[in-house]
């Protein structure tokens, strides 16, 4: 490819509205172009790479028996109605009429097409297990899309649903999968990547795992164990608690507290640690439902876990309308109308002598006992790891860090079958749902996650796996007329090589050439010259060490065929 055929531009000043490093330089290089917010077209450096990431997914999908199929984009109200999800999934999916008024909606998922691939054409356990796949545009209706292609509206994604008799050939299966999503991360290019403990949310089931580009540009918190290996997203991470005081030494003493209302001034006020208090967090479940969370004054709720306990999303409250003093709730006497969800923390949990509210306007009380007032109180897992905690396996430490969300897996179970009514016979004749798993790919945050790892102050550094060239040519001084001549010949010769290549020539200066191909990230870079043609050789620079190598014309075709194959096969 001629860089001066090639479709955009490459320009300087950091573009308005882009704030992470790897969204910068996509934009810069001119590699995406932004059409929408959330929605981007990939020009042809971009696409080359996108291209690339899905081959070698589509190649690991296969290499665990995939079959490979395409699934509409837009589908009819009547395909998400059977999965119940067509109420259930709020602004983030895209519905609207088609031209006879019916009710359509645009894929964010395809759970729903997938059962119905398979629903009344797979009819006998003998046809199971089996797993199909795609890579298909989607549309989220995000509504904060940030950096780029990490959060966009559309998006190509790699999902696929596999099938199974049993809980115990999902379970097998779904390790196989885990295992070919090491290898497809590994394959482009990633080093630093965990695969963490993740949450459902809106795709049901019991076990999931989340593929995280360890980052700080990431915005999901990560709590990692360096001893053993235990690695969760923060939404469903446990930890063993700091111990809490269990000698009881006083009787319960209300107390006047006025204007104290937060646990900073409670705390100011008594002269005390928010360690010995418990604080109310309230919310209200989509249908109204009061639900009150409390834990320990210096821990923080954790939505995630606390919405499972309620079955709802959870929206502010005002608590005023359900008869409560905001600042003032407490876990001892309090009148929550009928079918509110309560939920105990279970670092309340053998807590001694602490402070709560006492359910009445500027009131506290004092030495409240866990183990004599709440003996019949069922604690739960509801609050955020918090910084020292230990780990549940090892006793260690744990650490924190961020991540981008790359890949998912989910054992969803019988959710999307028996919603929708696919059954399949056994062997003793009986029927039953299939067991469904679910594997998803974000092909374009895969994309620009490897940027965020691998990327310098320069510019992008493609591994060569997925980059969109191999080769950088960089003749300079394309004026003169031996560099003109040999530039044509040796950009021929790479490409009957087979070797990807970039040939800039325009006659620029080299600021301006050796400047862009820093900024494109290609992986090898060669730079013939007035003065490199003088000694017969070519300065060759690898892009992300910065080594050069000058290399005789003569053993330059072969040379680069080798320094290609060698990086290719240390990403196998």
């Amino acid at each position: 490819m001629k860089l001066s055929r090639l479709v955009g531009e490459r320009i300087k000043d950091v573009p308005s509205g882009a704030t992470l490093r790897s969204h910068i330089y996509l934009l810069r290089a001119g590699y995406i172009k932004q059409v929408s917010a959330g929605i981007f077209s990939l020009l042809p450096p971009a696409q080359r790479v996108n291209l690339k990431i899905q081959n070698i997914i589509r190649e690991e999908m296969n290499s665990v028996g995939g079959q490979e199929v395409l699934f509409p984009v837009v589908m009819p109200r009547e395909l998400w109605e059977m999965s119940g999800r067509y109420s259930s999934i709020k602004d983030e999916m895209i519905r609207f009429k088609d031209r006879t008024q019916h009710d359509m909606v645009l894929g964010m998922t395809h759970e729903e097409a997938a059962v119905h691939l398979a629903l009344n054409t797979i009819k006998s356990y003998d046809q199971l297990p089996f797993m199909v796949f795609q890579l298909q545009t989607k549309f989220r209706d995000e509504a904060r899309p940030r950096g780029g292609l990490i959060r966009a509206r559309e998006f190509t994604m790699k999902d696929a649903y596999s099938f199974h008799a049993t809980q115990e050939d999902l379970a097998n299966y779904y390790q196989k999968v885990f295992d070919a999503y090491m290898r497809i991360f590994k394959r482009i290019g990633f080093k630093n990547f965990v695969a963490v403990e993740g949450d459902n949310g809106m795709m049901g089931g019991k076990v999931s795992h989340e593929f995280m580009a360890v980052t700080e540009a990431g915005e999901d918190r990560l709590v990692i164990c360096k001893h053993c290996g235990y690695s969760s997203n923060m939404e469903v991470a446990v930890s063993v608690k700091d111990e809490n005081d269990s000698t009881v030494k006083g009787e319960i003493e209300e107390v006047f507290t006025g204007n104290a209302h937060t646990i900073e001034d409670v705390c100011n006020f008594l002269e005390i640690d928010a360690k010995h208090t418990a604080k109310a967090v309230c919310y209200k479940t989509t249908d109204g439902r009061l639900v009150v969370a409390f834990l320990r004054g210096d821990h923080e709720v954790n939505e995630s876990k606390l919405q499972k306990i309620a079955r709802s999303e959870l929206v502010p409250v005002d608590v005023e309308e359900f008869g409560l003093f905001a600042g003032n709730i407490g876990c001892l006497n309090l009148n929550a109308p009928s079918g509110s969800v309560i939920a105990y923390d279970k670092s309340l949990q053998n807590l001694e002598n602490f402070v709560t509210g006492a359910n009445k306007k500027d009131f506290h009380i004092k030495n409240v006992s866990a183990s004599r007032d709440l003996a019949d109180v069922e604690f739960v897992d509801i609050a955020l790891v918090k910084e020292g905690e230990r780990c549940v396996h090892c006793g260690e430490e744990l650490s924190f860090t961020r991540g981008i969300e790359i890949g998912n897996i989910f054992q969803l179970g019988t959710r999307y079958t028996k919603e929708m009514g696919m059954k399949v016979t056994m062997p003793d004749g009986s029927v039953k749902e299939p067991i469904m798993g679910c594997y998803g790919i974000g092909v374009g945050r895969s994309l620009e996650s490897i940027i965020e790892e691998k990327a310098d102050d320069k510019g992008l550094v493609w591994p060569m796996s997925i980059a969109p060239w191999q080769v950088h040519f960089c003749p300079l001084r394309l004026d003169d007329e031996n560099v003109g001549v040999l530039a044509e010949e040796l950009y021929r010769d790479m490409e009957k090589a087979g070797i990807e290549v970039l040939y800039d020539d325009r006659n620029l200066s080299a600021g301006v050439k050796l400047t862009d191909s820093e900024l494109m990230g290609v992986p090898i870079r060669v730079i013939i010259s007035p003065k490199t043609i003088v000694n017969g050789q070519a300065e060759v620079t690898i892009r992300e060490t910065g080594e050069k190598l000058f290399i005789n014309f003569a053993d330059l075709i072969s040379e680069l065929k080798e320094m290609i194959k060698g990086d290719l096969e240390e990403l196998m």
